[in-house]
């Protein structure tokens, strides 16, 4: 019976502890699995100290599927994720990086004092999954289509960072 893993926070560095409750594997598997799988490089600081963005988690959760759910073994891991065929069932987490790469766009705007990108704010129908869903995002777009939500007379830029974070939970949740 799959238990289900919860559902991983808004923000951008995850210690292995945290990416380990989050995928629900131990730190040592994760270690391993960073010798095994080329796509995992966590970065590291003081002390060999590691620290896991969101895409990483996310790709996490996609070997945890392969290995443990699927039943693939970690040379049939590798091969499907270098080979980019995603199995049955990982639209999901296709969906979940394209959301989280646009998040880290915005969110890397959001740390200088002004808003640079233009947000362009439309509604978006549901997909099949039951959640608003853009079309796939560039990194090399200067504009990005999100879903709308109550969005009135926001005059600062704490509002609008509040309004893009209730915007991140609704992709991500």
């Amino acid at each position: 019976m799959e238990k289900a893993l919860p559902a991983i926070p808004a923000k951008r560095y995850f210690t292995i502890g945290e990416v380990s409750e989050l995928c629900g594997v131990k730190p040592y598997v994760l270690r391993y699995w960073e010798q095994e799988f080329t796509q995992l490089k966590p970065m590291k600081r003081r002390g060999n100290r590691r620290y896991y963005q969101h895409h990483e988690v996310l790709l996490i959760r996609r070997i945890r599927d392969l290995l443990y759910d699927q039943g693939f073994t970690i040379s049939g891991a590798r091969n499907q994720l270098s080979e980019g065929l995603p199995p049955t069932g990982a639209q999901n987490f296709r969906d979940e990086a394209e959301a989280a790469m646009a998040m880290d766009a915005l969110d890397s705007e959001l740390e200088d004092d002004e808003l640079d990108v233009a947000v362009e704010l439309v509604p978006v129908p549901a997909t099949r999954h039951g959640a608003a869903h853009a079309q796939p995002l560039k990194a090399a777009e200067a504009s990005i289509t999100l879903p709308v939500l109550a969005i009135e007379n926001i005059t600062s830029l704490e509002q609008v960072r509040a309004e893009l974070l209730a915007i991140r939970a609704t992709l991500l949740g």
